[in-house]
């Protein structure tokens, strides 16, 4: 099927003010996780496949103890989903996930970026029918047959099961994520995921060329520096 899917590796951020964001962002989803769903991350899948990714994305160790800790004493901030969909420089779908402790500083911080590349902001459910949310997971192998029997043994409801240059691609979805790393890591063992995330993947794709690649660039890069932005996914290929 060859979907495309965002491989963010933010751990290569070279600047100390780019890696002070990803260790914000981090700190704050694990709080997140861990306040709605418990701080024992062997009672709490979410917040372990987190621990895990942050450990990948080389954040500090004290950064995750203080997210877990702000979440146990009950002293933190209430923060909540938000999600804004529309359409960025040449035509690309965009959807913009948040954690937010304000939802109006949100939208407008959101709507702002929008509005400096001259991009459109719809309402929920503008274009995120255009994408499938779908768990990815990504680990080293080349038979993806016994992967997707394995699968299938453990009655997981897998969407589909690729092999390239020595990777195997799982893509479930996104209710299937913990399901499927189960079984994955019960049939092979302790698997290395190069990928481990759950993420909008677009259906379809749209080339963005000329002066909009610059402007794409930009309103991804603004999107990326507001606080309560997550996660940003898009359709175009540039």
């Amino acid at each position: 099927m060859g979907r495309a899917y965002q491989n963010r590796k933010e751990s290569i951020a070279k600047t100390a003010n780019a890696k002070s964001k990803v260790y914000s962002k981090y700190g704050r989803e694990i709080y997140v996780v861990a306040k709605s769903g418990g701080a024992d991350p062997d009672g709490n899948l979410a917040l372990r496949g987190l621990i895990e990714r942050a450990k990948k994305d080389q954040v500090p160790a004290h950064v995750v103890e203080k997210a877990l800790q702000k979440a146990t004493s009950g002293a933190g901030e209430d923060f909540s989903p938000a999600r804004y969909e529309g359409f960025g420089p040449g035509n690309c779908m965009v959807i913009v996930d948040c954690l937010t402790d304000n939802p109006n500083r949100t939208i407008g911080d959101v709507r702002q970026c929008f509005n400096k590349v001259k991009a459109k902001i719809g309402t929920s459910g503008t274009v995120s029918h255009m994408f499938d949310h779908c768990a990815i997971l990504v680990f080293a192998g080349d038979d993806e047959d016994a992967v997707l029997e394995a699968l299938m043994m453990a009655d997981v409801d897998v969407t589909d099961v690729e092999q390239e240059d020595g990777k195997i691609t799982v893509f479930a979805p996104h209710t299937e994520y913990f399901k499927t790393k189960q079984a994955l890591t019960e049939a092979f063992g302790d698997i290395d995921f190069d990928v481990d995330s759950i993420q909008f993947v677009p259906q379809t794709t749209v080339e963005v060329t000329g002066d909009d690649v610059a402007q794409l660039e930009r309103f991804l890069d603004m999107l990326d520096d507001v606080d309560d932005v997550q996660n940003v996914y898009h359709n175009a290929e540039y």
